[in-house]
């Protein structure tokens, strides 16, 4: 694939407490550029894919300090309007030992979830892209950004422009409104190409339970879902358990309607910072496949860039091609 990649949701910022406090253990918060959509895009631009990002930043300080970040990074923001309202906060607190990490968000009346559907033209955002890639966080804001995401997919299909949608479920933010995520969901799902997400998403959008163990329960949904979804092509996850907050075990799985492929599991060990891993992944996956590469080598850059990620604080993968190399080649001494 040669053209553009659109990410569509909101830009945030994360407020972290510094180290492995808790929260404002002492008056000091670490402060990062993050979003699910902007992650992927920083990613994908740093393994050498044009990307786009699309967005509603607020017209101030904070907003324009966004904005440089993703554009730091070699992403386009040309399509990031500036609108009123107020920057998005997450807030996060890092788990340590068999103390689990906690976030908490403060989105309402951000620029982004003041948007409404018809604030995007879709056919000019669109020119020149060949995929949009959404998430379920989007939606999750509220009736006015689930509307947005919808008219985001539905102008894509119109186009034919293929679209990556990652579940990222978020019970936070759906139980704050009158929501139907279901209904919500399986509206954008069915415009996908590409779905990151496991066996728990598609109960959802199913409502089904699935009763094998391991790689089989991940078959049987992954079957389930491309007789429900026709468009879909391609669904990707991971396999996470978590020893303690340092220690987690780690696989990634991909599965097509006529293949699938596994990786090994792996232990990432003194782990410095998760959050983000997900959108890491994602970034890996696309990679593999608009390069052209082949389904074992694609999980296993998902699954590198994963892996990797879980070494840098921040939101941001900034990982490049050679690291996901180095990583499948087992290269773990220091390169010089």
């Amino acid at each position: 694939m040669s053209g553009t990649v659109a990410c569509f949701g909101e830009v945030l910022l994360r407020m972290t407490a510094p180290g492995r406090e808790l929260m404002l253990q002492k008056p000091a918060l670490d402060v990062y550029v993050a979003g699910a959509e902007a992650n992927v895009g920083v990613a994908l631009s740093n393994l050498g894919h044009e990307v786009k990002m699309v967005t509603c930043l607020p017209d101030n300080a904070l907003g324009e300090a966004a904005l440089r970040e993703v554009r730091r990074h070699g992403v386009d923001v040309s399509a990031i309007a500036r609108t009123p309202g107020r920057m998005g906060l997450y807030f996060l607190t890092q788990g340590a030992g068999l103390r689990a990490s906690e976030i908490f968000y403060d989105r309402q009346d951000s620029s982004f979830a003041r948007a409404a559907a018809d604030d995007f033209d879709w056919d000019r955002l669109l020119e020149g892209v060949d995929l949009l890639h959404l998430s379920g966080i989007t939606p999750a804001l509220g009736p006015r950004s689930a509307e947005a995401a919808v008219a985001a997919a539905e102008a894509a299909g119109r186009l034919g422009i293929a679209i990556s949608f990652d579940g990222n479920y978020r019970a936070q933010l759906w139980e704050a409104w009158d929501s139907d995520p279901k209904t919500i969901l399986t509206r954008l799902v069915a415009k996908a190409e590409i779905l990151f997400g496991n066996h728990r998403d598609i109960s959802l959008l199913l409502d089904a339970s699935f009763g094998g163990e391991g790689p089989g329960r991940r078959r049987e949904a992954a079957e389930a879902a491309f007789g429900a979804f026709p468009n879909l092509k391609m669904i990707a996850s991971t396999a996470r358990h978590v020893d303690d907050a340092d220690r987690h075990r780690i696989a990634a799985r991909i599965d097509t309607p006529g293949d699938a492929a596994q990786t090994e599991e792996v232990l990432v060990a003194g782990i410095v910072d998760r959050i983000g891993a997900g959108d890491a992944f994602a970034a890996g996956i696309l990679h593999g496949v608009r390069t052209g590469r082949d389904l074992d080598w694609t999980v296993r850059s998902g699954l590198a860039l994963t892996c990797l990620k879980h070494s840098l604080p921040g939101d941001f993968s900034l990982f490049g091609i050679g690291d996901i190399e180095a990583f499948m080649a087992g290269g773990l001494d220091v390169r010089r």
